[in-house]
């Protein structure tokens, strides 16, 4: 078939850095409970929050990357490649469990803090320690706050030929991947969780994000932009940006919620996350399309060096992202031993998000050591001779 989707052209887009970085950022501080600082992240002012980000970032990249390698090289090259990436996930996961699961038993044990192993979801470790390892292998077996990383990796394990008919046909794939979203929602569909239950990220559901993601990377977004540029739709944007705050902070004061109906606020609290309910996904396509419309790729501010520490974390966001879960882990074990205070929760968080930035430097700058330094030029009398002979 013909090719019908855009490419994306060449030359690294900072927005994705930008904003991944944020969403990194934004993970470790929500993942904090009883943390002050967490109040800056978007969660509590709409209805999408940083995961939503992250999963669409992830989408649009893995497009960006991988499409035009799989129509120079064919399918079978960039297969294989998006397979290599999900190996390399798979791997980052297996290790961040592991590490997870250690620091939470060995703190739980040194300290006498035995709910902890109940709260992080790994008491089964105790009495059914092979099972449960075993399961966490193959990602049905998760403790709490390593969600998003077996959600990505069964997203991009399936995408090879998502990616196919989206290059041939974008809009068709975009419908499809909507179908199945709301198709899983009315017919409760979801992957199996060990002991019990379901994931958390309900993939059948959390894929449209994804495929959005690559829609847009692949045409969707420079396709659309005469509804974005619209008049109206800015108005439709912000009135529904404007809901969405009142809805979510109704959610959240008792003495606001009592201001509305009960079927207008329970429309919209609890909010599904799980099945990423359509107020939810239509948030983020608010998000995205005043992004796109007030924020281009070419807009000088994102040169501003205050962005760099949020620009790096994003270009190394998948070693930022594991060291985020666990120190997220950290963060809370350290407030739990201690006052808790305001001073303690805005250190915690400050400490967390500098080592985060610190790993991110530190990968940025031995990947540059790795390259092999620029040939020296040639003395000037050398060339002279070779140009005489």
């Amino acid at each position: 078939m013909k090719i019908n989707a855009t490419l994306p052209e060449k030359g690294r887009d900072l927005r994705l850095d930008l904003f991944r970085g944020i969403a990194n950022w934004a993970i470790f501080l929500d993942h904090i409970p009883d943390n002050v600082v967490n109040w800056i992240t978007t969660r509590n002012y709409g209805f999408s929050d940083a995961a939503d980000l992250f999963v669409f970032i992830s989408g649009y990249t893995a497009s960006f990357v991988y499409a035009r390698m799989m129509i120079d090289r064919g399918f079978i090259v960039g297969a294989t490649r998006l397979f290599k990436r999900v190996w390399q996930l798979y791997v980052a996961h297996i290790v961040l469990f592991v590490i997870y699961i250690v620091a939470i038993s060995y703190l739980a044990t040194r300290f006498g803090v035995s709910e902890i192993i109940d709260e992080f979801n790994v008491a089964g470790l105790v009495d059914h320690a092979s099972d449960t390892l075993a399961q966490g292998l193959i990602l049905k077996f998760k403790p709490v706050n390593l969600d998003v990383l077996p959600l990505y990796i069964v997203l991009m394990g399936f995408f090879p030929p998502v990616l196919w008919m989206m290059l041939r046909q974008p809009d068709l794939t975009m419908i499809a991947s909507i179908v199945l979203w709301l198709l899983a929602r009315q017919m409760g569909w979801n992957f199996a969780a060990y002991p019990a239950g379901t994931w958390y990220f309900n993939p059948y559901c959390w894929q449209v994000l994804f495929v959005f993601g690559s829609w847009c990377a692949l045409g969707g977004a420079r396709r659309s932009m005469g509804i974005i540029m619209a008049p109206a739709t800015l108005y439709f944007c912000i009135a529904y940006m404007v809901l969405a705050l009142v809805m979510t902070m109704a959610g959240r004061f008792p003495e606001l919620e009592s201001l509305f109906p009960h079927w207008l606020y329970s429309a919209f609290n609890p909010n599904d996350k799980t099945n990423l309910a359509p107020y939810r996904f239509l948030h983020f396509v608010v998000i995205v399309i005043l992004v796109i419309r007030f924020v281009p790729k070419e807009w000088p501010g994102l040169e501003w060096k205050g962005f760099d520490p949020l620009v790096v974390c994003g270009q190394q966001s998948l070693a930022v992202f594991c060291v985020g879960v666990f120190l997220s882990f950290i963060g809370h074990f350290t407030l739990m031993l201690s006052s808790g205070s305001l001073l303690a929760q805005i250190l915690v968080s400050s400490a967390g998000i500098a080592i985060m930035t610190t790993v991110a430097y530190y990968i940025s700058w031995s990947k540059r050591q790795d390259k092999p330094l620029p040939k020296p030029p040639a003395p000037k009398e050398a060339r002279a001779s070779t140009s005489a002979a």
